[in-house]
């Protein structure tokens, strides 16, 4: 009698390393044969890529599957903080998560002492469809929750957006590219009916019976046109420039197979730079390496002005202080003044892909008993 040998599913075995090196964020725009992408770029047989993420899906490893979007191009996206009273923090957490759909990244965040925005504890992101009012739906989250007061920080420019965690563990502090982080944009694409229908399908995350050779078959079925149709118009989003990655997302802190931690620190940076020199900084902060996300958002006085922010992971809280004095130093050499910085700590964190399309916002609107007229734009 034979065993069958269970499919190994931690992050440290040397395969599924080398496959989540690659599929984490290496799959830049649409893909048409993802998985055969991710076997040629990481040097895995498709099958073993096959099985390996879908035993990873199962086991809660990774926790989604999906071409992912370039949202700021296709819906109005802040960055929200709420200052919520300590005995309601836990409630409002749970509404954010489970009941607004445009609300994606939702998050618990301290700072190692109290200084400006300290009483902002939860960090939202927050997207709507652009004929829709942004404020108007923070006014109604705002209400739901009992905020006392909440700051929204749209994201004027991009400079770093991948995450890419099984890579970065073993990055060295100051470790950034010959050149100055890209300059991504931020303004709003417009799309037909068509092109959301499609797009909808593309983005939705997939089914552990979707994890095969080839996975769009189904999906162009669902939308009713065919396969080279679907193909057709993804290449066109693609043109538009509102297709992100094809990638395999992995839980943040949540242990997941063995007890592992794919990291343990979530801190979000803060830096304060002369008015002016935001393009600069941004481009040099968005060249480390250890950066899965760099921004320029304007903090306002409720956090001393702040203008640059960047988002990074790490398994030790030491090391990611070391990572952030490497980039304070680079900032210093590169002849940038910051005025102020500030570091704010991810502790509870819950993930989820915020829904953008306007379809969906009608009908959100009616399931809450909202007139859509009244969050018009």
């Amino acid at each position: 009698m034979t065993t069958t040998a269970p499919v190994p599913v931690t992050i440290d075995d040397p395969v599924n390393v080398a496959i989540l090196g690659v599929s984490e964020d290496r799959l830049q725009g649409f893909q048409r044969d993802p998985f055969g992408e991710i076997a040629r770029q990481s040097g895995v047989e498709l099958p073993t890529v096959l099985e390996r993420i879908g035993a990873m899906l199962e086991a809660g490893t990774i926790r989604r599957v999906r071409q992912t979007m370039i949202t700021t191009s296709l819906a109005t996206g802040s960055l929200a903080a709420w200052q919520v009273p300590e005995d309601r923090l836990s409630e409002a957490f749970d509404y954010m998560f489970e009941q607004d759909p445009f609300s994606g990244h939702v998050v618990v965040r301290t700072t190692d002492s109290v200084t400006a925005g300290s009483r902002y504890r939860l960090w939202t992101t927050l997207k709507v469809p652009p004929q829709f009012s942004i404020e108007a739906h923070a006014r109604y989250l705002a209400e739901q929750v009992g905020a006392e007061a909440f700051r929204l920080m749209p994201a004027k420019k991009l400079f770093a957006l991948g995450v890419g965690h099984t890579r970065r563990r073993e990055i060295e502090p100051g470790a950034r590219s010959d050149e100055p982080g890209r300059v991504i944009d931020t303004d709003v694409i417009p799309l037909d009916e068509h092109e959301w229908r499609v797009m909808e399908a593309l983005k939705r995350e997939f089914d552990l019976d979707e994890i095969v050779a080839d996975p769009w078959t189904r999906r162009a079925e669902e939308v009713g046109v065919t396969l080279d149709d679907l193909f057709a118009t993804a290449d066109a989003l693609q043109a538009k420039g509102v297709i992100g990655r094809f990638s395999t997302f992995l839980e943040h802190v949540k242990p997941v197979a063995g007890g592992q931690r794919v990291t343990r620190y979530n801190a979000l940076f803060h830096w304060a730079v002369p008015a002016g020199r935001e393009l600069d900084a941004g481009r040099e902060v968005g060249r480390h390496h250890i950066m899965t996300h760099a921004y320029w958002r304007e903090g306002g006085p409720e956090f001393r002005d702040v203008n640059i922010m960047g988002v990074a992971h790490g398994t030790e809280k030491q090391l990611v202080l070391d990572h952030k004095a490497a980039i304070d130093a680079h900032l210093e050499e590169a002849g940038i003044s910051v005025g102020y910085t500030n570091v704010f700590w991810g502790g509870r964190s819950e993930i989820k892909p915020s829904e953008i399309s306007p379809i969906a916002y009608r009908a959100w609107c009616d399931s809450v008993g909202v007139d859509p007229e009244a969050m018009r734009a």
